[in-house]
């Protein structure tokens, strides 16, 4: 049975015991570092709707990390803060009822509305949470995007990005669809896994071994235990 550490296990690979505390500490910060680019790259504001979706990440990466660094309060990890901002800003332009449904896979379809409610606002304070330990880390950190190719037509499109700053870049990848003439993330790539795939299975545990209840008291219990 999954742990209440696993439920918010971040999306990255086990360091290996092995490795020393130079390799430990990079890896810990460029998982900072991925998580922090999913928050940045969601914010997005009416001006940007019908920017394509590439453009979309870069401008409100730049925008974003730009805002996060001169914001004491947020590097500080003053969640009051992080959480007006996700929102403000991030919400109106993220499709998180995919997000959260693709996360808790084909249990999704025997929750009763109530129950999708719950799921998606604590899978939300989940996030936001995540989010504000990334934010306190930016420092000298920018974002670059990678050749990006996709038809005029495409409904789903896959953004890459790099977070560069110490160490070696990072890559990201972002999953859009277009809804209506905006485009909305769903789900992103942080060092080779996929956060909503990510979720699946830890969540797919705790509804086993307790029912889709279960799993709100779990996420519910969790997002508690952070704000004490």
């Amino acid at each position: 049975m999954t742990t209440h550490r696993a439920l918010m296990q971040s999306p990255a690979r086990t360091t290996s015991p092995a490795s020393d505390s130079g390799q430990a500490t990079r890896r810990r910060w460029m998982l900072q570092v991925g998580t922090l680019a999913f928050s940045v790259c969601l914010v997005s504001g009416p001006a940007l709707a019908q920017t394509g979706p590439d453009e979309l990440i870069r401008k409100v990466s730049v925008e974003v990390l730009d805002a996060v660094k001169a914001d004491k309060a947020i590097q500080a990890g003053d969640i009051g803060r992080v959480i007006a901002l996700v929102d403000e800003k991030v919400m109106p332009h993220v499709n998180f009822q995919r997000m959260t449904a693709s996360a808790v896979g084909r249990f999704w379809r025997q929750a009763t509305p109530e129950q999708r409610t719950r799921l998606q606002d604590e899978f939300k304070i989940l996030l936001v949470r995540t989010y504000s330990g990334a934010l306190a880390q930016v420092k000298d950190q920018t974002v670059t995007l990678r050749p990006f190719r996709a038809n005029p037509t495409d409904a789903e499109v896959v953004v890459r990005t790099e977070i560069k700053g110490r160490g070696d870049p990072i890559q990201l990848d972002y999953r859009l669809e277009k809804a209506g003439d905006a485009w909305k993330i769903y789900d992103v790539n942080v060092l080779g896994i996929w956060l909503v795939q990510n979720y699946q299975s830890s969540f797919a545990q705790e509804i086993n071994a307790g029912g889709i209840d279960g799993l709100i008291a779990k996420l519910a219990e969790r997002n508690k235990a952070a704000r004490s």
